[in-house]
């Protein structure tokens, strides 16, 4: 398997990965999330322009797609019922709107661990309902954070790893005086 940034001529196939990924959810306890009509296909497009959308492929066929950006994200600037962990350079990953062909075991984590290795403090929400994906965080080393909310107003889940998480100035003895 192998990470590429997608190419326009990979929008069909991405698409219907979102279709089956709306059909998934909605089979396993999670209507909310995407409902019918999320992602519209001009953010794909505009993801695509932007050069964060991603796909993972195995030869000719696309596994996996996700949107992986290294920067702020605005919806992570609040965060109730707990906190970020601080992760060093102060730039963080994020990762949106993963869905997988459900045609190989483990394309998503690769995924992920992809994205991690970027930059080694990664960040993502998923909705209250996604257990799959509350799943597949927590088994790849995510912890819990908090909860945030989406432009749409929605509360999410956040989940965060880190590789080397920074300590406090609180926690550190030689700070104090």
């Amino acid at each position: 398997m192998q990470i590429e940034q997608t190419k326009p001529e990979d929008l069909p196939a991405i698409l219907q990965l979102y279709k089956n990924a709306r059909c998934f959810m909605q089979q396993n306890g999670n209507p909310e999330q995407w409902k019918n009509t999320y992602p519209p296909e001009e953010l794909v497009r505009q993801d695509i322009a932007r050069g964060i959308s991603y796909v993972c492929r195995e030869q000719d066929e696309i596994l996996c797609t996700f949107v992986y950006f290294a920067g702020h994200e605005t919806d992570y600037d609040q965060i109730e019922d707990g906190a970020w962990l601080p992760g060093g350079a102060g730039a963080y990953g994020v990762v949106h709107r993963v869905a997988s062909s459900g045609e190989k075991k483990g394309t998503a984590s690769f995924c992920l661990d992809w994205a991690f290795r970027q930059c080694g403090d990664l960040r993502i929400d998923t909705h209250g309902d996604n257990l799959p994906m509350q799943k597949l965080l927590e088994k790849n080393g995510f912890t819990r954070r908090g909860i945030v909310h989406v432009q749409n107003g929605g509360e999410r889940i956040a989940y965060q790893k880190v590789r080397f998480p920074v300590p406090s100035k609180n926690n550190n003895p030689s700070a104090r005086s």
